[in-house]
């Protein structure tokens, strides 16, 4: 009997239709969360959800829980999924990929007349990418009780309205939901990589055995605004010229802490950003990450004395406002060998390895069975709309998927 296999044609046709919306001129995409663009995604999705034989819940944080009911309904649902929501100038895989694939196994089941014994569940998460509002992952972090609602509900978006308005304007503030009410067995989420090694070592699948941990800082600079053509340089207190010396120590901070470390400074904004007014104020992300907590205290400590000292020497002001921070995650290991061993059985090379990106995956590893599945992308690109990834490995990630999902719910 020939081995079942997800349509990796209709598979791939999703994501060409997903991309339609808030499509960019370079091939990408742009739907932030809870932006009108994202509303599009979430109602495509549910659409497709339920044309595939799906009960659809939506929570107070917007996560969407697509249901293909099971046999024993009283027994918790196999779980994957992703998000939808996208960075400005994204590509058509990042965490889409996820919730496609999740939505190409329920239709492959349909196909072959499968049930299953425990539900499957396929669940779009609010706000993975942090680009509106923080923190990032909020969605789940809600669901596991990482976050308050309300907490959530008062978050200001980049766009000055709240995390609770936008829900309520697009149709998507349902019920409070947790994870001790809505239980689920394990959650398997497949991605892209979002880096080269895959490619490199010429491997179809990544067996992901956790995730590096994360800190995420604002930086907060204060000078004073003045008149370009008449304050004298020594006179100036310049808060772009302290912040971007501050950029370039941190820079050279990380360079010899060996290949692990990531530092980025993403955002960057200048006030009154008046090409004839000395900068009175910047303001500047950090994003520090490493696999080794030990590592990141250390790094956290001499970042916080070492920016304190270039704002005194520089007769500045400086704040530094936590973020978020994200321990670093071990997954659940006999669920990465079973996705192993099913992209062995499904005839695809696959290697074990870390994520070097935050995930939602993340926030469950502590309360259920949790792994992912990575499948290459080209050059390791991703947050750019020259992301690409091949319809060959897009459908070989949601197979192990598929196998991985009926081993678990039988």
């Amino acid at each position: 009997m020939e081995k079942l296999r997800v349509n990796e044609q209709r598979l791939w046709l999703t994501h060409v239709e997903m991309g339609k919306i808030g499509a960019l001129p370079n091939g990408g995409c742009c739907r932030l969360a809870l932006s009108d663009e994202d509303k599009m995604g979430r109602d495509l999705f549910i659409r497709w959800s339920r044309e595939a034989g799906c009960e659809i819940r939506i929570d107070a944080a917007g996560n969407i829980f697509a249901r293909r009911p099971g046999l024993d309904n009283s027994l918790p649902a196999v779980a994957t999924g992703s998000h939808l929501d996208t960075q400005p100038h994204a590509g058509l895989y990042d965490g889409i990929y996820g919730v496609l694939a999740g939505l190409e196994v329920f239709r492959t089941l349909n196909d072959a007349g499968i049930e299953t014994q425990a539900p499957l569940e396929n669940i779009v998460w609010t706000n993975e990418e942090c680009v509106r509002f923080s923190p990032p992952t909020s969605g789940s972090m809600v669901f596991t009780e990482q976050l308050g609602i309300a907490e959530l509900h008062q978050a200001k978006t980049t766009d000055g309205t709240t995390v609770g308005q936008d829900l309520q304007r697009l149709g998507y503030l349902g019920d409070h939901i947790t994870m001790a009410s809505h239980k689920i067995g394990c959650f398997i989420e497949a991605h892209i990589e979002q880096g080269p090694i895959l490619e490199q070592q010429n491997k179809t699948i990544g067996a992901v055995t956790g995730i590096q941990g994360a800190r995420m800082f604002e930086v907060r600079v204060t000078g004073q605004d003045n008149h370009a053509g008449t304050t004298p340089m020594p006179l100036r207190r310049d808060a772009l010229t302290g912040a971007t010396r501050m950029v370039l120590w941190l820079n050279e901070l990380v360079a010899d802490q060996g290949d692990d470390i990531r530092l980025t400074i993403g955002r960057f904004n200048v006030s009154p950003n008046s090409a004839s007014t000395v900068p009175g104020a910047v303001t500047f992300q950090i994003d520090l990450r490493h696999p080794q907590m030990t590592v990141l205290n250390a790094l956290e400590d001499r970042i916080r004395m070492g920016l304190a000292e270039k704002a005194r020497q520089a007769g500045l002001g400086l704040t530094i406002k936590d973020i978020c921070a994200f321990a670093p995650v071990a997954f659940d290991g006999a669920l990465v060998a079973m996705i192993e061993a099913q992209a062995v059985a499904s005839g695809y090379s696959v290697m074990r390895m870390l994520s070097g990106a935050a995930h939602d995956a993340g926030n469950l590893a502590a309360l259920v069975p949790t792994a992912m599945i990575f499948v290459p992308c080209e050059k390791g690109i991703s947050h750019n709309e020259a992301e690409r990834a091949t319809p060959g490995d897009l459908a070989a990630g949601a197979n192990v998927l598929l196998y991985t999902m009926l081993s678990r719910a039988g």
